[in-house]
C-alpha cells in the first residue's frame, strides 16, 4: 500500500435480493480491495484504495452508486489502520 493512498470503508444498502449481483460487480473493480455481504443495517462492505481523495471521491460517485439495485452508500475514510497478526 502507497504512502499516499487513501482508502476507505464503504457500506453499501442494496435493493432486496441484490446484495449477490452488487457483490459480484465490486469484485472486479481494480479499486475495491476487499468485500462482504453482511447482516445488520447494511448489505455489504467495501474496502476501496484510491491514489487520492478526489480521485476516491469519483469513483465511488460514479462507479459504486451507480450500480444498479444500490440504494445508498456510507463512506468510511481511514484515518490511521493497524493489521492484527495471526
Amino acid at each position: 500500500m502507497g504512502l499516499n493512498l487513501v482508502t476507505a470503508i464503504v457500506l453499501i444498502n442494496t435493493d432486496p435480493g441484490g446484495e449477490e449481483e452488487v457483490y459480484n460487480k465490486l469484485k472486479g473493480m481494480n479499486e475495491v480491495s476487499e468485500t462482504y455481504i453482511v447482516y445488520g443495517v447494511y448489505d455489504i462492505v467495501a474496502k476501496v484504495d484510491s491514489p487520492d481523495m478526489d480521485s476516491l471521491r469519483n469513483f465511488i460517485s460514479n462507479n459504486i452508486r451507480k450500480l444498479p439495485k444500490v440504494r445508498s452508500t456510507l463512506t468510511m475514510i481511514i484515518m490511521e489502520s493497524k493489521t492484527q497478526k495471526k
